[in-house]
């Protein structure tokens, strides 16, 4: 069984790749996760598109096994081609306006109710 100071060892050996990956590539090779959370495309669009050919991939060792990466570049560029994500995020910028603008009729409110506290 590993001890904790050899599981740390092997995720920061980990670490080191991904940044020598960086490094070697100029364009990040990150995560399945990361590119997830970075662009708002699911995991299982993710592994279509690697799966056909659509983006790069590569598996390197990681600290649990083998990690799937793929060129946060090219999933950013074959995102903007995706009418369907687009529109998503379209809608999301629509959501994001939207709060904005309740937001500053909240404000306004309170402003209000301020000054009728204080008469």
């Amino acid at each position: 069984m590993e001890s904790p100071s050899d599981w740390e060892d092997r995720l920061a050996r980990w670490q080191d790749e991904l940044a020598l990956f960086e490094q070697l590539d100029e364009a990040p090779w990150v995560t399945l996760t990361r590119a997830e959370t970075e662009t708002g495309v699911s995991r299982s669009a993710l592994r279509s598109w690697y799966r056909n050919g659509e983006i790069r991939s590569r598996l390197v060792d990681g600290p649990n096994g083998p990690q799937r990466l793929v060129r946060l570049d090219a999933v950013i560029e074959r995102a903007a081609a995706s009418p369907r994500i687009q529109r998503r995020a379209e809608r999301e910028v629509g959501l994001e306006a939207q709060v904005a603008l309740l937001r500053h009729r909240v404000d306004q409110l309170e402003l209000r109710l301020a000054a009728l506290e204080r008469k």
